[in-house]
């Protein structure tokens, strides 16, 4: 086998609380799933220890090689493993800089691509590299529903199989994670906790889930983005039974009853922004 494809998809945050601050980084407290929309992955055999990469998609092609950290997850598995190397393409389809975890997932999906390619059967060992390259790297190993705590690799899997239906809105321009952060302490709104909205998600009740959705740097990303404010309240004025900001922004979603309502809203929208109709992933 020299050619491996996977699927690696994007992650919606359904809370995301910060707990407090340790040696510098932020703590966290978050509920997320995974949705359908992904980034399609091919990894190729080398004959040498070298990693290649072409972005394709979303405006990726501009991302520098020494930025990308999809492939410096490669470089770091190669390494680990001492495998040879791969011509790895990436075909983008999660917008940048939209909190949708789309770097995320490519890291992950390479990860996981790469392992199949070289036969690699030790998921800790993969873990480790994934939590080196970034905060939601190793939960989108597997992806599915999660709680995630400390900077977020702190990893709780929930056997859930609730169906939910989203309408999400993607500004075109981000929001600074750097700034938005900053912004937040200021406030220095630390707290919250994610338990009612597992509660929910684990017992099946999705108006209870809808009701603990909820985001603390929504604030502070509408404060640095008109954009992100003018997405939730269009998403608002269709009644659905939450809306919320994912990550550090710039997406914005709503949760719908249904697949149908969500189709109707979008349907109806006429705002500037890009729309997704999005519906939760689960693992294979």
């Amino acid at each position: 086998m020299g050619t491996v494809r996977v699927k690696t998809y994007a992650k919606l945050n359904l809370t995301l609380f910060i707990t407090g601050v340790k040696d510098g980084y932020h703590m966290l407290d978050s509920l997320v799933t995974s949705v359908d929309l992904y980034d399609g992955i091919t990894v190729k055999k080398r004959r040498d220890k070298l990693v290649s990469i072409m972005m394709h998609g979303c405006g990726s092609e501009s991302i520098p090689f020494e930025s990308n950290n999809a492939a410096k997850a490669a470089q770091d598995f190669i390494r680990t493993y001492s495998t040879d190397g791969a011509d790895i393409t990436i075909y983008k389809n999660i917008p940048l800089g939209s909190g949708l975890g789309g770097s995320s997932a490519d890291s992950a999906g390479v990860l996981n691509a790469l392992s199949k390619l070289y036969k690699i059967d030790d998921f800790e060992g993969i873990k480790r590299i994934a939590d080196a390259n970034g905060s939601d790297t190793a939960y989108m190993l597997k992806g599915g529903y999660a709680r995630l705590g400390g900077k977020g690799g702190e990893i709780t899997r929930i056997d859930s199989k609730l169906k939910l239906n989203f309408l999400l809105l993607v500004p075109s321009a981000g929001v600074s994670t750097v700034q938005c952060f900053k912004k937040f302490d200021e406030y220095g709104d630390f707290g919250g906790s994610s338990s009612a909205a597992v509660g929910a998600l684990v017992s099946g009740e999705k108006r209870a889930l809808a009701q603990s959705i909820q985001n603390s740097l929504l604030k502070p990303a509408a404060e640095l983005s008109d954009d992100v404010k003018r997405a939730f309240e269009e998403l608002k004025e269709f009644d659905p039974l939450a809306v919320n900001m994912t990550g550090s922004g710039s997406g914005v979603y709503a949760l719908f009853e249904n697949a149908e309502f969500c189709e109707y809203a979008k349907s109806r929208y006429r705002g500037k922004f890009r729309s997704y109709v999005l519906k939760t992933q689960f693992p294979k």
